[in-house]
């Protein structure tokens, strides 16, 4: 192989390693959630209550994420209900309750009970002291980082009080 064909060879490598660098990106929240893949009606609400930018922002957030399972097992027609647009200020209450400010790590609440505020105002009750409890809700997968906060699996929609 010749110089000019070495230099080349080198170049475009060289540019296929940088185009590679550029898309490898941290995701935020949003994009965290559809990655997931067990998030899609999380994602269709937040897109309905137009919370999509919000929570593409700068945070940190910490998101309390409910899986397409637990949306399920809201009484039936519950979701549908909350995502018609004459029911967008409920839809946001509903979906700002399960978003704190902070990121706040699984590590940062083991063994105690304490109460955070939510986005939308009110408390939520956790208890870490036996994995961990939010209101009446199970983290079951905790810590998912995204590069505006963490999100936290949990198996039930919680409702503001």
């Amino acid at each position: 192989m010749n110089l000019v064909s070495r230099t080349v060879l080198a170049a475009v490598a060289a540019g296929s390693f940088a185009l590679t660098s550029l898309s490898v990106k941290a995701q935020d929240i949003v994009d965290t959630a559809v990655s997931a893949g067990m998030f899609n009606t999380l994602v269709a609400a937040v897109q309905a209550a137009g919370l999509v930018d919000t929570l593409k922002g700068d945070g940190p957030f910490t998101v309390f994420a409910p899986t397409d399972q637990a949306f399920a097992a809201l009484p039936e027609g519950t979701v549908e209900n909350l995502l018609k647009p004459e029911n967008r200020e409920q839809l946001v209450a509903v979906l700002t309750y399960h978003v704190v400010p902070g990121k706040i790590m699984s590590s940062d609440i083991a063994g105690v009970t304490t109460e955070v505020e939510s986005v939308q105002g009110s408390k939520l009750s956790v208890d870490a002291t036996a994995g961990v409890k939010v209101d009446n809700a199970s983290v079951i997968s905790a810590d998912i980082e995204a590069d505006n906060g963490v999100i936290h699996v949990i198996d039930a929609v919680v409702l503001p009080k």
